[in-house]
């Protein structure tokens, strides 16, 4: 058949575009396409016969162009095999250019795409081998260019991909050192974006390896030189920010973050691969946070998306996050279909290959939790058989879920030893993790990875009487923020730069209101450094060095003449264990959903019966119905209690919903001193903390108080010598050095809890927020903090009951005692409490007596409580 002579260099060009559609169709997954255009370009140039000797040169080129991408494509469709034999057909092209120079220079962009194939075949020793071949020339090459910049771009890129290939394996040390020398070597020569990308693969190792504030630094640095490049910010970006905060437990968080990236991805790409992501990732956050409707609607949509686009990884992680929604759903109510282990091992035997090993062991393990639960034991020890134990990158939810899987087993054949061994062992890898973590919120979140070990631990040690052992497993699984011991922040003058311009912004958002002017830009632009904000918290510095656990008998030796009630609750049964005389002893107290739902609605009457000018018979109402619940509580859990403790002082440690509980407002607590702490190690390490000799006494009125500003001014008589910030001068820069080392710090304003980061929860004064990430870093913070205007106590309770919110947030860090409101409290109300609490304690009671006294004149208007110690 005679060849169609063709002009060569229009040829060539059409050849070329070929390439550049098969490159788009094949990053938009469409491999078939792909496959199918590149072919057509490769017979394109075979109609060129003889290639003129003025056109070879670009001939070759452009063959070579087109069999690289054909290869990648076809180890997408057809295996890695056809793959590797394109790059060979692309070796042999390379044989007929003359010069050896160029053969060279040809061969090293050969060795790295046979490494990128290899490492998608999950051949990653193989593949270092490739990339060691092409960065030794390309090492050589820039030692003599003399223009490094392009020799510099592909080095990089041989480097951080070998880096990755590293991270894959395991090694973490080869790995780091690879994209550490890609950052330096980016940056040497003002290689920005690529710094900005080497940087963030240095996070996905942080990552791997379970550092995750440091990745979360990585990614927040990498976005801020995209940004200052004015460089659009990668979506895998977001993706990847979004499972370090998943990976640290904090899903509603990840959920907010991923909430503003969904509707613009949604609005600018449409059905794109970027979107199933993010939809993944929302789907593992409402996942964590319990929501399972959203979560099946989210994987399902992220999966139909994902399938059109031929992920066969992002397939495979939505079908997890299904089949792990429909599973704790089953787990639940107790109703599992037999066809649901079925369809699980079903989908972990469909996952296969190499890269999506990890996916079907989750898959095995959910069938394993399944068929214990339907009584198929030996069904489920050969699946737990085939799990294979957790290696340096397993990741962390993977790990309490297999040594869930062990311990559930161990139950199952009635085995309480083994499987309390295996949740000890979990809840140790589980430290292991917290102890790197470096925000407050990371080092409360992680607790969710845990939260069904010791869940499963307090139902094993409930179901029998034993007072000690109950008492230590609920040391071991809850409110572990509290037993660090915070160790001195380095200061960031990035953080400090941007709590001042929100301040400010707050004063001019004032002031607009004032003169009525609008104040929504001014509002958008504090939104956002809020979050800024948040999330250089994510990353900070090491959070504080672990205590022990607290024992029981050292807690008993503690509380002399004192009681400590420490409550747990398992499904719906509320007990208390009680630890006095050196001893301890179990007393069960009914339905805990039922007190749980008593102290909500005692908080709804307590928020409404507060302000000051509420008419009187609206008052009498509410105050009926308070009494009633008050009442209500005081019955189910205050005098089964005080049958054990007599009238010792209590110490108090609640659970869930009684945390919203104002105890003094119960009529068998009137008068008597109660504290509220998260844990006995909390209360413990509150005690025993070192009492310097202070003696500075520091009241503050803050702005909006009226009735406070004869407050302050009433208080201080109370006290010989006091130092006194009110009006103008009340101000976040002159309150902070004020209070730093004090004895006492009374401070009257109103404030508001921060959900996503406890230690952005502020107090408002004459010049904005005083956040409590700055009361926090104080070189010394004060003993004790009274909040006088705000309900800023114990605002948010995370899974392992760790509390959170402005006055946790001080106890966490340093601060021995807070007294603080529960519910809404009137401005005169609250001024009159606190003048009746600040007279008993300057002569000389301790805060828990000063408090009771002062809220049984009056206990439903003065819903105050005594945190940490007493």
């Amino acid at each position: 058949m005679p060849v169609i002579e063709r002009c060569p260099t229009e040829v060539i060009r059409r050849a070329w575009e070929l390439q550049r559609s098969g490159v788009d169709a094949s990053c938009a997954q469409r491999q078939h396409e792909a496959t199918r255009l590149l072919r057509r370009g490769i017979r394109l140039l075979d109609s060129i016969h003889p290639v003129p000797a003025d056109h070879q040169d670009d001939w070759l080129r452009s063959r070579i162009r087109l069999l690289t991408t054909l290869a990648f494509s076809e180890a997408e469709t057809v295996g890695l095999t056809n793959g590797l034999a394109r790059l060979d057909d692309v070796l042999a092209v390379i044989e007929r250019f003359e010069d050896p120079a160029v053969r060279a220079e040809l061969i090293a962009p050969v060795n790295h795409n046979r490494g990128l194939l290899l490492m998608g075949g999950g051949r990653n020793e193989e593949s270092i081998a490739c990339f060691d071949a092409a960065l030794g020339f390309r090492e050589e090459s820039l030692a003599v260019a003399p223009d490094p910049a392009p020799v510099v771009e592909s080095l990089l890129n041989t480097l951080a991909t070998r880096g990755l290939a590293y991270i894959r394996l395991g090694r973490v040390k080869r790995a780091r050192e690879d994209l550490n020398r890609g950052i330096k070597l980016a940056e040497k020569y003002e290689l920005r974006v690529s710094a900005a990308e080497v940087r963030r693969h240095l996070g996905t190792l942080e990552l791997r390896v379970g550092n995750v504030p440091a990745a979360l630094r990585c990614y927040e640095e990498s976005e801020r030189s995209y940004r200052a490049l004015e460089v659009e910010v990668p979506p895998l970006l977001r993706h990847e920010q979004a499972q370090a905060l998943l990976t640290a437990g904090l899903s509603d968080e990840a959920g907010r973050h991923l909430d503003e990236v969904l509707p613009q991805l949604r609005q600018e790409q449409g059905n794109t691969r970027e979107l199933g992501q993010a939809e993944l990732f929302r789907a593992e956050a409402a996942l964590l946070s319990g929501d399972l409707d959203l979560a099946r609607g989210l994987a399902e949509s992220a999966r139909q998306r994902m399938r059109k686009w031929g992920c066969q990884t992002c397939v495979a992680n939505a079908t997890i996050v299904g089949l792990r929604a429909d599973t704790a759903d089953a787990l639940r109510t107790g109703e599992i279909p037999a066809t649901l282990p079925t369809r699980a091992l079903r989908h972990a035997r469909a996952m296969s290959v190499p890269r999506l090993a990890g996916q079907a062991t989750v898959a095995k393990m959910l069938t394993v939790r399944l068929e214990i639960r339907r009584g198929n034991l030996r069904r489920a020890s050969e699946l737990l058989a085939e799990v294979p134990r957790p290696g340096q990158l397993t990741p962390t939810d993977h790990r309490m879920l297999r040594r869930l899987c062990r311990a559930e087993l161990a139950v199952a054949h009635d085995d309480r030893g083994a499987a309390l061994g295996e949740i000890r062992a979990g809840l140790a890898e589980l430290d292991r993790v917290r102890d790197r973590m470096g925000g407050l919120e990371l080092l409360s979140g992680t607790a969710l990875h845990g939260r069904e070990l010791g869940e499963l631990a307090v139902r094993l040690v409930l179901g029998g009487e034993h007072p000690r052992r109950l008492f230590d497993w609920l040391e071991r699984t809850r409110a572990q923020t509290y037993r660090y011991e915070p160790l001195a922040q380095a200061d960031d003058p990035e953080l400090a730069e941007c709590l001042a311009e929100i301040r400010g912004l707050t004063q001019s958002i004032h002031q607009a209101l004032h003169d009525g002017h609008p104040t929504a830009a001014a509002r958008a632009r504090r939104a956002e450094l809020l979050r800024e904000a948040h999330r250089m918290g994510w990353h900070a510095g090491q959070w504080g060095k672990a205590r022990p656990v607290a024992k029981l008998d050292e807690v008993a030796a503690r509380l002399k003449n004192r009681a400590l009630v420490s409550f747990a609750a398992s499904a719906d049964e509320l007990v208390a264990v009680v630890v006095l005389d050196g001893g301890a002893r179990i007393v069960r107290l009914g339905s805990a959903e039922q007190a749980s739902e008593s102290a909500r609605m005692l908080n709804v009457d307590l928020n409404a019966v507060a302000p000051d000018h509420t008419p009187q018979p609206l008052v009498e109402v509410i105050m009926t119905s308070a009494r009633r619940q008050a009442e209500r509580l005081d019955a189910q859990l205050v005098r089964p209690l005080l049958e054990v403790t007599g009238d010792r002082d209590l110490v108090i440690v609640p659970t869930g919903g009684l945390y919203a509980v104002p105890w003094g407002v119960l009529p068998s607590l009137h008068y008597r001193p109660t504290v509220v702490a998260p844990s006995a190690t909390a209360w413990l390490s509150a005690e025993l903390a070192r009492n310097d000799r202070a003696r500075k006494i520091v009241l503050v009125r803050g702005p909006g108080l009226p009735a406070a500003r004869a407050e302050i001014d009433k208080l201080a008589t109370h006290y010989r010598a006091s130092k006194q910030l009110s009006g103008q001068g009340a101000t976040a820069t002159a309150v902070l050095p004020a209070v730093d080392g004090a004895k006492l710090a009374h401070i009257a304003a109103h404030g508001a809890h921060e959900p996503e980061n406890a230690l952005f929860s502020r107090l408002e004064l004459a010049d904005g927020a005083m956040f409590a990430h700055e009361m926090a870093g104080l070189r010394r913070p004060p003993r004790q903090v009274v909040l006088a205007a705000c309900e800023l106590a114990l605002n948010r309770i995370r899974p392992g009951d760790e509390a959170l919110g402005f006055a946790s947030a001080l106890l966490a860090s340093g601060s021995q005692t807070v007294i603080a409101p529960l519910s809404k409290v009137g401005d005169q109300s609250s001024a009159a409490a606190m003048d009746d609490y600040h007279r008993a304690l300057a002569g000389g009671a301790s805060p828990a007596v000063a408090l009771a006294d002062a809220i049984a004149v009056d206990p439903m208007r003065r819903p105050f409580v005594c945190l940490g110690a007493g």
